[in-house]
């Protein structure tokens, strides 16, 4: 089987990441840590993911700073996985997905998970990139600017 390639030396901001977060299964992950699960078994139960693969999934997020090991709220023998800062950090770019998915992969009257206001009850507005005087941006405003 071929060796995957990393991104590690990229100069790229959206290639780097990758390494950590660019598998499907990782991201879910991260979402459902923002749906506020926290341990192992949530996990595989709400994914159902093989275990072998979560725990590696696990194993890369802790080692990779996005997550960290403590122990279980009300003690026991459990830990769960809390997102540290840079792991809430992924907030926009997971609002952005569900916002970009809700947009595109959903017929007009299908029932899709919704992301609100917890307060409030009221929709999240959509994830905009705006300039620095607070103009939207859109891809025709922007370019990349190389080393």
């Amino acid at each position: 089987m071929p060796k995957r390639t990393t991104h590690e030396e990229s100069v790229c901001p959206v290639a780097r990441p990758l390494d950590v977060v660019g598998d499907g299964w990782t991201l879910l992950i991260v979402r459902d840590a923002f749906d506020g699960l926290g341990r192992f078994g949530q996990f595989q139960k709400n994914l159902g993911l093989a275990k072998n693969v979560l725990s590696a999934r696990l194993a890369n997020l802790v080692a990779n700073g996005v997550f960290e090991l403590a122990p279980a709220v009300g003690g026991g023998p459990y830990q769960e996985y809390l997102l540290t800062e840079k792991g809430r950090a992924l907030f926009p770019v997971v609002t952005a997905l569900r916002q970009w998915g809700d947009q595109w992969f959903f017929g007009a009257d299908e029932p899709r998970a919704r992301l609100v206001e917890r307060a409030s009850g009221a929709p999240v507005a959509p994830v905009e990139v705006r300039a620095a005087d607070g103009r939207v941006l859109g891809p025709d405003d922007t370019r990349v600017l190389l080393p």
